[in-house]
């Protein structure tokens, strides 16, 4: 069952009026990339804010940060000057800026970026975390993942994505060369369109038995990849009549790709303490009550 009014809560006035509550974010399917202006602008932007959160501990990115990610040297080859000039530069200060003040930066990978490295987490004193990973909130245990994994209705999607997340087959990828690889993505890219043209939204969208399977051992689920934001309540005991809830992270996109002044939107995740709870004194109390929610993002 869907939950209609999952993103009741506006990012901007949340962060506006509660801005010590909020502990975790965490977001997915940017697919940032040069072509993108906007979305790089939106992220940053939205970077901002972040850096003013007095206690953001975490900012989790549940995969495709990029719409491309062909290897680290990517981006660590380039010369000074280059270096200066790039796109991604401002985002890594930023990021730092963000890690310095003691938010933890995690980074897991997606079916367009799986070629990210801890070489390059380190620019910004990032952390690149495993897939599926565990996240107490509250007290709760959530799986966090991107969500591709989950899709095993698309059966020739899981052979392809078993191959190429092959360790021996990414050492491979990355041995080519950089012009290579870049070529490579780009067929990639252009198979994926086809295939959201030509495949079925079921076949793309999760498996239910997958989403049981994974749910088993925690309390809720939250994962990216299919674009299809909601809170999905879901029956995991018949006989008991017990629920547990699946969180679909949104993609960032433009929603006014014509006009002079552009926005982009998306549906996030925020994990905060209840209102008002900086003026209880048992913190333990607090952190066992704090609650994760999707919110709407325009920026």
């Amino acid at each position: 069952m869907v939950i209609d009014d999952f993103a009741v809560i506006d990012y901007s006035y949340l962060i506006t009026t509660r801005p010590y509550d909020i502990r975790r974010v965490v977001i997915s399917d940017l697919h940032l990339s040069a072509d993108e202006p906007a979305l790089v602008q939106a992220f940053l932007a939205f970077l901002d804010d972040l850096i003013v959160l007095p206690n953001l501990n975490e900012l989790y990115i549940l995969g495709d940060w990029f719409d491309a990610w062909v290897g680290d040297d990517f981006y660590l080859s380039l010369s000074t000057i280059e270096t200066k000039r790039h796109w991604l530069t401002p985002i890594i200060n930023k990021l730092t800026q963000l890690s310095t003040q003691g938010c933890q930066i995690k980074v897991m990978h997606g079916n367009r970026d799986f070629l990210i490295g801890q070489s390059f987490c380190d620019l910004f004193q990032g952390q690149l975390i495993t897939e599926p990973s565990l996240v107490t909130i509250g007290d709760k245990v959530f799986r966090f993942e991107h969500g591709d994994a989950l899709c095993t209705d698309d059966k020739s999607y899981q052979r392809f994505r078993a191959i190429i997340r092959n360790p021996l087959t990414k050492w491979m990828l990355l041995k080519r060369p950089l012009h290579k690889r870049i070529a490579l993505a780009q067929k990639i890219r252009q198979k994926s369109a086809l295939d959201k043209t030509n495949k079925s939204m079921s076949i793309m969208d999760v498996n239910a038995g997958a989403v049981l399977k994974a749910l088993k051992p925690v309390d809720a689920l939250l994962h990216g990849h299919t674009h299809r934001p909601a809170v999905h309540e879901i029956v995991t005991d018949q006989d008991a009549n017990k629920t547990k809830l699946r969180y679909v992270l949104g993609d960032w996109r433009v929603i006014n790709p014509d006009s002079s002044y552009q926005q982009a939107e998306a549906v996030i995740a925020l994990s905060c303490l209840p209102e008002q709870s900086t003026n209880t004194a048992n913190s333990t109390s607090l952190e066992q009550k704090e609650s994760l929610q999707l919110v709407k993002f325009i920026i």
